[in-house]
């Protein structure tokens, strides 16, 4: 049960942790402090529930298929871990990533959810990452283990959203230079390989 916990975490936190317009706009909260734990509650508790839908989801209507596809199954999705690990390590070697902060005034609690909202919902990767990719990884899993891959993946939602709401003023001055952010895509390529070779290994690619 610890390796399916610890699979969802560190497949959960790899996903999640890439630059995008939702973590910037958490990272701003942050900094200026406003609304920071209910706009970092929302993302988690949204992602969260992605994640169940697409466990839940995929194991209600392929249950019947499971068996005969896993193999496929698996493989495409360690191809497709791969992919993103290549992306990853591209940007090591061709990316300055930094945060860029707007400083205008900050908004009501109800603008500001509406905001994050749309940031969440609007990105269709959210939905390959969470409900298509997290969900067919967890078809490795069975029983228990399924569920402590999902409260894996669910947890490190929570804790990187919090982390990056409430750690902002103290991440600023590292994140804002291009070699953290080349440090951190190389852990991240490192994670999605890893994973990427056990479902290739599960699914019989190797």
């Amino acid at each position: 049960m610890m390796s399916a916990f610890l699979t969802g975490f560190f497949l959960g936190l790899s996903l999640i942790v890439a630059i995008g317009a939702q973590n910037t706009f958490v990272f701003r909260q942050g900094i200026i402090g406003r609304h920071v734990f209910y706009v970092a509650l929302f993302c988690a508790i949204s992602d969260a529930v992605l994640i169940c839908a697409g466990v839940v989801g995929i194991s209600i209507f392929l249950n019947s298929y499971i068996s005969q596809i896993s193999n496929i199954l698996f493989g495409l999705s360690a191809l497709w871990l791969a992919g993103y690990g290549f992306i990853r390590l591209k940007t090591v070697f061709t990316s300055d990533t930094n945060f860029v902060i707007d400083s205008s005034k900050s908004k009501n609690l109800l603008p500001t959810l509406s905001i994050i909202a749309i940031l969440t919902f609007a990105n269709p990767h959210v939905y390959l990452d969470t409900v298509i990719l997290i969900g067919s990884v967890s078809q490795q899993f069975i029983g228990e283990s399924r569920i402590a891959f999902t409260l894996g993946a669910s947890l490190s939602s929570f804790i990187f959203f919090f982390t990056l709401g409430y750690g902002a003023r103290l991440l600023e001055p590292i994140m804002r230079h291009s070699y953290s952010w080349k440090i951190l895509d190389s852990l991240i390529a490192l994670i999605m390989f890893s994973i990427a070779l056990k479902l290739a290994y599960a699914g019989n690619w190797i």
